[in-house]
């Protein structure tokens, strides 16, 4: 087994997560977190799910990334029905990994199958994943298929990694081994049996009834705060004498406001109360506070580090480009405030 250590030193200036890294998390199961245990996943509580994450993001922003988006595409296993969930997550190296974006069509055959064509960006971990899972609009003659309010119909659905071609088109400057790149569907013909509705479930779990925006919210925030918190360790190395204790407390308090939350969520479910939206709103808020107060902070600390934190090859400028490509995911990237054109 490697240690974190070791771990972090393979995914310096890495493209891509190495094989040895990839055998340890299919070995250790991380890539199925949420999955039930009667599927052979962990089946983790909250708590102890955004724990892992973080710890994982503090080794390393990408592979933290990969795991987080990864290990949330498997929580979809609840979405399929069980004989085809046994079936997919028997093997411990099933791994999802999409798009949530809506990119193609589903046209659908005289059989019940579905003809699937189209293109979709923003894969993360695409290198490593053993199925695909995409959104696409329900077609039938080449029209629309549309429910009962008169709106087109949407369903998602699970393609094989041999389906599906990939496009290796990532080209920001962080994030370099997550693998998120795009891919292409041509004419392929999926079974129904391998779609599913995102809201619609058929475990009976807590983790089922948490609304998706508060999964999202929090599962990305521990990444931010791992990787705040990777900074610092490399900060410190450049600069000894830097004050950091303030920022380090402010990690640690957030991440036991996160479980604070994440308890608080689970007892409300477990006595059958539903989450308000205005709770909802409330840990969105705060998640997104959160993010641009560290983002602010990281800055100031970096425009004391000197020269050599500008230099590609050191530790610090990768989290530092990790971080910051992380900032512009669209969950907490807030509309610019000011009018950059005026005089």
């Amino acid at each position: 087994m490697l240690s974190h250590k070791e771990i972090r030193e393979k995914m310096h200036g890495a493209s891509e997560v190495p094989q040895s890294i990839i055998n340890q998390i299919h070995k250790e199961r991380l890539l199925q977190i949420w999955v039930p245990e009667m599927y052979g996943g962990l089946g983790f509580r909250l708590r102890e799910g955004l724990s892992v994450l973080f710890d994982w993001s503090k080794i390393d922003g990408s592979l933290g990334w990969m795991l987080t988006l990864c290990s949330g595409a498997n929580f979809f296993s609840r979405n399929l029905t069980p004989e085809i969930a046994k079936e997919l997550f028997s093997d411990s190296k099933t791994c999802f990994g999409g798009s949530g974006m809506i990119g193609g069509t589903a046209e659908k055959q005289a059989d019940g199958t579905f003809l699937m064509n189209g293109l979709w960006h923003f894969a993360t971990g695409a290198p490593h994943l053993s199925h695909f899972t995409l959104n696409a609009k329900l077609t039938e003659k080449g029209e629309p298929l549309l429910d009962k309010s008169g709106s087109e119909m949407i369903r998602s659905f699970v393609i094989s990694k041999n389906q599906v071609e990939i496009i290796p088109n990532w080209k920001s400057m962080g994030m370099k081994a997550t693998g998120t790149y795009s891919f292409k569907v041509e004419n392929v013909k999926i079974s129904e049996d391998y779609s599913f509705i995102y809201d619609e479930f058929f475990t009976d779990d807590v983790l089922d009834k948490i609304p998706f925006r508060i999964f999202a919210d929090l599962t990305l925030l521990v990444n931010y705060l791992g990787m705040a918190s990777h900074f610092s360790e490399e900060a410190i190395k450049i600069r000894p004498h830097l004050d950091l204790h303030s920022f380090n407390e402010k990690i640690e308090k957030e991440m036991e406001r996160i479980i604070e939350f994440a308890n608080e969520i689970e007892s409300l479910l477990n006595d059958f109360a539903t989450i308000s939206f205005e709770k909802q709103e409330k840990i969105h808020d705060y998640s997104s506070d959160v993010v641009e107060g560290l983002s602010h902070q990281i800055l100031d600390i970096y425009f004391q580090l000197g020269i050599k934190a500008s230099h590609t090859d050191s530790t610090v400028y990768q989290v530092f480009c990790d971080y910051f490509t992380a900032t512009q995911h669209s969950n907490f990237r807030k509309e610019n405030k000011f009018d950059l054109t005026a005089h």
